[in-house]
């Protein structure tokens, strides 16, 4: 049973689709579901993680420094195979430690986005892991946290707001001195994190879209035949946000010294096209995906 603390946050996590306040407002969490090493029960606890390019999440055994690593960590130590709650999808995944010159790069990324890894490591003689938790493919349709299509479209539209929220607030923590100016301070870069998460969000919706396409459009205009000109708009709209994706990979792809102005100009006008675009297919498709009488998912 986790202590009071991870059980009250692990429950508003749960109700809220991965939004929670107090310590972890504002932060990427998730909950990770261990089996314990000696007694073999599932054990679930809140954890921050880093995106690492959409096929795997990094999550760190900081235990604040202190001189045992957490139990998560030793559980898994024993059972590598875990489950992974992100507000939006259940799903498997095996976790890896990351070793040598690979934990020391992805450690090196956490700290440059959060100084206070480097505290935490300071405090400890151990070497703080680096866990890298690779999902598994299920069998069928991906776990979405949602009991219906309706409520699982919008907790998807949501999780891409609020991710979108969280790298324009990571913009002006990294740079706060340039961000009034423009980012024209000299020397300023974009920090390798930063571009990890600008990158891992670009292939969630592209696959989100891509999904759209393949399944719940064709599905809707079958049922719908009179949807069709809404469909094609939506399409469209797909297409132009997948050219402003394109365009966001391209400048962070350029080199290592991307321009932070030049980045944050094309996650403005991203976020701009993308909240237009959620807006409207919620307004058009939320009352068409569960009427009256139709099983929820």
């Amino acid at each position: 049973m986790p202590n009071p603390f991870n059980q009250s946050v692990i429950e508003e996590f749960r109700a809220n689709h991965g939004q929670v306040g107090g310590f972890f407002e504002g932060a990427r969490l998730l909950l990770l579901t261990t089996t314990g090493a000696r007694t073999g029960t599932p054990h679930t606890t809140p954890v921050g993680y880093y995106p690492d390019g959409g096929e795997r999440v990094l999550v760190i055994a900081s235990a604040g420094g202190a001189p045992e690593h957490p139990d998560w960590f030793r559980n898994l130590l024993a059972n590598p195979r875990v489950t992974v709650e992100d507000g939006v999808f259940t799903y498997e995944a095996n976790a890896v430690v990351l070793e040598r010159a690979e934990r020391d790069r992805a450690f090196a990324r956490a700290v440059e986005a959060d100084p206070g890894w480097a505290e935490y490591q300071a405090k400890t003689d151990r070497v703080i892991p680096v866990v890298a938790l690779h999902g598994i493919a299920p069998d069928g349709p991906p776990n979405v946290n949602a009991s219906s299509m309706t409520e699982g479209l919008k907790v998807i539209h949501d999780a891409f707001r609020r991710e979108l929220a969280l790298i324009r607030e990571e913009f002006k923590k990294e740079f706060e001195e340039g961000f009034e100016e423009g980012f024209k301070k000299p020397g300023a870069a974009l920090g390798a994190q930063l571009r990890v998460n600008c990158l891992t969000l670009c292939q969630g919706l592209h696959n989100h879209h891509t999904g759209e396409d393949l399944g719940i459009f064709p599905f809707l205009g079958g049922r719908h035949p009179e949807l069709a000109p809404v469909l094609d708009r939506l399409r469209q709209e797909h297409e132009a946000i997948a050219e402003l994706l394109e365009q966001l990979s391209g400048v962070l792809a350029a080199d290592d010294q991307a321009e932070p102005d030049r980045v944050l100009a094309q996650v403005e006008r991203l976020t701009a096209e993308l909240e237009a675009h959620l807006t409207y297919e919620e307004e058009q498709l939320i009352p068409l995906l569960t009427p009256v009488g139709e099983p929820d998912w």
